[in-house]
């Protein structure tokens, strides 16, 4: 999908969604990038970088600051009238720093205490590169379950019926999604939303040892289970870890014991 980015501010101009989500896009991998090289440089304790914020002792994390963007970023694109483009846009991208900023530290937020650099904290680095694909399925054209379809009231009996059609095929790839999440297969489900093929996928091929599906549908030493840890074992592992050493060349080495 082609992006139109108007920069006018004229009267009457009013923001497309297009243009605030690019905008949300940009913030949220400026800021996450932005946010590495700067741990990453405390974490190398090197001179010239000013440190972590500790006024009277109290490490300040950022996703503190990332809460207040957010707040900014979502009252503003809330209360700006519609034809102030360029404020419409500054809280797009606002908001988007705060979420980088809030999702770099999901792992902290989810175990409530600090396993930033630990093996716990790639949780952070998957959250992120999980909303950035999800937002550049977006920007690329892609709908959540298809709702553009229910934007336009029906205004025949056949249309109805097709919209009755499209809206059974909408709950089918939710249910399907669910059932790949229930497998362990998070990315899966959650892109699955976008791209209606994953769901369907991720569901009917086997679960993951571990998640919840395995635990309720494979009895132990089943047959299931067994080619669930060798599927295990020689496709998701060695996947796992070229996704780790990519993910860690960009935000760092999470190598601290818990």
């Amino acid at each position: 999908m082609a992006v139109h980015l108007s920069t006018s501010t004229g009267p009457g101009l009013v923001s497309s969604g297009s243009d605030r989500l690019l905008f949300f896009f940009v913030g949220l991998v400026v800021a996450f990038v932005f946010i590495r090289i700067s741990v990453r440089l405390i974490r190398a304790k090197v001179r010239w970088w000013p440190g972590n914020i500790t006024p009277g002792g109290t490490h300040i994390h950022h996703v503190v600051f990332g809460t207040v963007f957010m707040l900014i970023g979502g009252v503003a694109g809330l209360a700006a009238p519609d034809d102030v483009h360029w404020l419409r846009l500054t809280a797009a991208a606002t908001l988007g720093v705060g979420a980088a900023l809030v999702l770099d530290e999901f792992a902290l937020i989810l175990h409530l205490r600090d396993v930033y650099w630990t093996k716990n904290g790639r949780l952070s680095v998957d959250a992120v590169f999980l909303a950035i694909g999800m937002t550049g399925l977006l920007l690329l054209g892609a709908r959540p379950l298809g709702y553009d379809d229910f934007l336009t009231p029906a205004e025949t009996d056949s249309a109805t019926k097709t919209l009755v059609l499209r809206l059974a095929a909408i709950l089918v790839n939710v249910a399907f999604a669910i059932i790949s999440l229930l497998k362990g297969k998070i990315w899966t489900g959650l892109l699955g939303l976008l791209v209606p093929v994953l769901p369907e996928i991720g569901a009917l091929r086997l679960a993951r040892p571990g998640s919840p599906w395995a635990r309720w549908r494979y009895a132990d030493d089943s047959r299931k289970l067994r080619r669930a840890y060798r599927r295990e074992a020689r496709v998701r592992q060695p996947l796992i870890r070229l996704k780790i050493r990519f993910q860690e060349f960009i935000s760092g080495r999470h190598d601290l014991p818990d």
